[in-house]
């Protein structure tokens, strides 16, 4: 009697047989294998069962009274629904559709008459095995929806504090327009935009190794850079380096992020560039129609330490109605179903086609559609259009004291020499430094441009003796920039002087601010009585400092200006 010893952990097991003989006997045999039985004259006995028992396993005879046991055995199923309950038909047919009629009703397994207990046995203790592994894969599936939730939900959290920090600048200014379509929850690509205290704007796009989570997780620091020291008043150079260096302190050997970084000014009709890794971008110059590509010509950020780093920049003139245009290369690696790249080659046809400067997002998008393509990566693009010089206003800044302890009554002199101006731009620390005079900070956006102005000033014309007229036209304006770049580097002797002096009225207070370079000095009055041309790329400085500030002047042939602030009392 060994064939008939238990096979299997004890089940409970449903027959359905119309013979009274052979439901005996099939159910004395399972329950001598240790399993409890359950018995069913016809199918509709049967499905009513199992609705209300749910065994784990029929015993099902294919032809019965009332409802066969194909009918049976399909709503058997449906009731089962995810859950596998094997289904043995008991048969004498053998004819072959007829076998197959028994597997489309959903049987699982045949057990041939007359009944053989011991193979009756190995097929329960096979089925048993079949219907705990599908347990076990429902199961697992299950966690793995549920650990699948819990980590978009982590997901979508840390996107949503992501997104008010990386967002929380001018992204929604009306001379920017950009398209992101992350290929995962979390967009790898970076875009950030902020405007300086002078008014200029300051836009990246970057682009981390990967997608995803992983790729983004060097964002959040990146974007606390960009907008701190923008909001500060410092430079491409320096906010570049101190973004270099801290992506490559806090990011895997194996992370780094493309980047291209601008800094438009509609005051000076320039845009400065500094591409890292990134595709090409463009400049549309909106007169000539002519493309001018802004190349990558440095290493990533993150990739190089800070002797290494190259943080030299290409500055070009941007009138009014010129357009950058910039893209990720998830744009140009989005791929056909042969696994054909979209390719730069595509791109340069769709920049050739296009006429109207306005609408060269959409040509792109219809032919990314027209390829037939999907991306394998975050794709972003951004074109950001120079607008008109005007009057700027000093971006609202929250700050926690009263204003009652700020100093009003100090001066302070500096003077940077030659080592100094090589590598380090005192402008933010000069206007943090005003701003703890409660009255100024109204008028820092006028603040920081007159001072931009008066350092420049000094530092280019007086001691490195450049002439402004050298930018002419746009070839001139890259030669002034490249001769700044190589006369900088090159500096040896020459200093700038800078006195600031607050003092205390009885409407309020007055700022003083005079500066000084080593220069040979200029015809301050030939400089003042030229007129202002249409599209004139040089001459400006002297005519934004006169309309900002109070009582402009130059004195020792020009080596020293002299201009001044005032604010009136609190109530």
């Amino acid at each position: 009697m060994s064939g008939l010893a238990p096979t299997s952990e004890g089940l409970t097991i449903l027959i359905a047989e119309d013979s009274a003989a052979d439901r005996m006997l099939l159910s004395n045999i399972v329950r001598r294998q240790g399993h409890a039985v359950l018995a069913a004259r016809d199918g509709a006995e049967a499905v009513a069962l199992f609705s209300q028992q749910r065994p784990h396993l029929v015993l099902m005879d294919a032809m019965m009274p009332v409802m066969d046991g194909f009918e049976a055995a399909r709503q058997i199923k449906a009731l089962a629904g995810e859950a596998l309950v094997p289904i043995i038909f008991l048969t004498s047919l053998s004819e072959s559709h007829a076998l197959a009629r028994c597997l489309e009703a959903g049987g699982d397994d045949f057990l041939a008459k007359p009944y053989n207990p011991v193979i009756l046995a190995a097929k329960i203790k096979a089925m048993d095995r079949l219907r705990r592994l599908q347990a076990t894969v429902l199961q697992q599936r299950d966690q793995i929806a549920s650990h699948h939730d819990y980590l978009l939900n982590e997901q979508r959290v840390a996107k949503a504090v992501f997104d008010k920090v990386a967002h929380s600048g001018c992204l929604s200014a009306a001379n920017i327009r950009y398209l992101q379509s992350p290929y995962a929850l979390f967009n790898g690509d970076l875009l950030l935009a902020a405007f300086t205290p002078a008014g200029d704007m300051h836009v990246l796009l970057g682009d981390f190794t990967g997608h995803g989570l992983p790729a983004a997780v060097g964002a959040m620091p990146l974007a606390e850079v960009f907008y701190g020291m923008t909001a500060k008043g410092y430079g491409l150079a320096e906010t570049l380096r101190e973004m270099n260096a801290k992506l490559k302190r806090i990011l895997p050997v194996d992370m780094f992020c493309c980047a291209t970084l601008l800094c438009l000014s509609a005051q000076r009709c320039s845009v400065e560039v500094w591409n890292g890794g990134m595709p090409d971008g463009y400049l549309h110059c909106a007169v000539t129609g002519v493309r001018t590509p802004l190349l990558s010509e440095h290493l990533p950020l993150g990739v190089l330490g800070a002797e290494a780093f190259d943080d030299r920049t290409h500055v070009w003139p941007m009138a009014p109605g010129d357009r950058v245009f910039l893209l990720s290369d998830g744009v140009i690696d989005t791929c056909d179903a042969h696994e054909q790249l979209f390719g730069a080659e595509r791109l340069q046809q769709v920049f050739a086609a296009n006429r109207q400067p306005e609408h060269l997002f959409e040509e792109i998008e219809v032919a990314l559609q027209r390829f037939g393509g999907r991306a394998r990566d975050d794709v972003s693009m951004v074109e950001v259009t120079q607008g008109q010089a005007q009057e700027w206003v000093a971006p609202t800044m929250v700050y926690s004291d009263s204003g009652q302890l700020c100093p009003l009554d100090w001066s302070v002199s500096f003077e940077f020499r030659a080592a100094t101006l090589k590598r380090f731009n005192p402008l933010p620390y000069l206007l943090q430094l005003l701003l703890e005079v409660h009255g100024l900070r109204a008028q820092s956006a006028a603040l920081y441009s007159v001072l931009a102005e008066l350092y420049s000033n000094a530092l280019e014309h007086g001691v490195l003796g450049l002439d402004s007229a050298i930018k002419r036209d746009a070839r001139g304006f890259a030669s002034y920039y490249q001769a700044r770049a190589e006369r900088l580097g090159a500096l040896v002797e020459g200093y700038v002087r800078v006195h600031l002096q607050v003092a205390p009225q009885e409407e309020g207070g007055s700022l003083v601010i005079r500066v000084e370079d080593s220069g040979l000095g200029f015809d301050v009055g030939h400089v003042m009585a030229a007129p202002t041309e249409v599209g004139r790329l040089s001459g400006r400085g002297v005519n934004l400092i006169r309309q900002l500030s109070r009582n402009a002047s130059w004195s020792d042939n020009g080596r020293c200006a002299r201009v001044e602030f005032s604010w009136a009392a609190q109530a």
